[in-house]
């Protein structure tokens, strides 16, 4: 199983998100945001957290820029699996890969702080290692995380079973208490909370563990 690991200027959970991915069996190949294509081989793209081009201009829009990103759009189109968390999660609404946009908390401060997440659906490949309705302990870190999309998305999203994650306290105002949702063929996940910063005991706790592992069990070769 291989992943690649995009890296922006200001990218600061890479490496954090490589070795999550490494823990559960994963090669991990790191892609430069110049870089024009994937490695051959990738059977799931990261988009990590961070701070991509300093969150000018609009967090993710300049990233979203980049000539990497060309090719994970092509990769998503081609059904390809991609997750992209925090910055990532900014990112891929900015290509259209996920719907909605990422706006100013509604408090206009940074939050960083671990919060409860309600897993909305197990049906998917990466959260299938949990069951729908159990609460789980993830990390957030983020200004812009407040999740916003029109009515007509937000019912497709609840429609579809869309909705992976939302949150059991509102830290940022997002919209319906939305954390994470999935594409519409349910093989990108898009997140602000880190799973890869609950993936170590050492870190306080480990309950992002159970999504990569749900990862690999899914990607794994037959």
């Amino acid at each position: 199983m291989r992943a690649a690991v995009i890296v922006f200027p200001g990218s600061n959970c890479d490496r954090d998100l490589a070795v999550a991915f490494e823990q559960a069996g994963f090669q991990v190949d790191m892609v430069w945001h110049k870089d024009a294509a994937l490695p051959e081989g990738i059977d799931i793209v990261g988009v990590p957290g961070g701070f991509s081009y300093g969150d000018y201009l609009r967090c993710g829009a300049i990233a979203a820029q980049s000539p990497i990103c060309k090719a994970v759009v092509e990769h998503t189109n081609r059904g390809g699996y991609a997750v992209g968390v925090c910055n990532g999660f900014q990112i891929l609404t900015e290509t259209g890969v996920l719907p909605g946009a990422l706006l100013r908390n509604a408090g206009l401060k940074y939050i960083c702080k671990t919060v409860g997440l309600k897993v909305e659906t197990s049906d998917s490949a990466f959260t299938q290692g949990y069951n729908a309705g159990d609460v789980i302990g993830i990390p957030i870190a983020h200004h812009d995380g407040n999740y916003f999309a029109d009515d007509t998305t937000l019912a497709a999203l609840r429609d579809q079973d869309r909705i992976a994650f939302t949150y059991t306290e509102n830290p940022n105002g997002s919209v319906g208490d939305i954390a994470g949702i999935l594409s519409e063929n349910r093989r990108v996940l898009g997140m602000m909370p880190h799973p890869e910063r609950a993936a170590d005991e050492g870190h306080g706790g480990t309950d992002g563990t159970a999504l990569f592992r749900a990862l690999s069990g899914v990607l794994a070769p037959a």
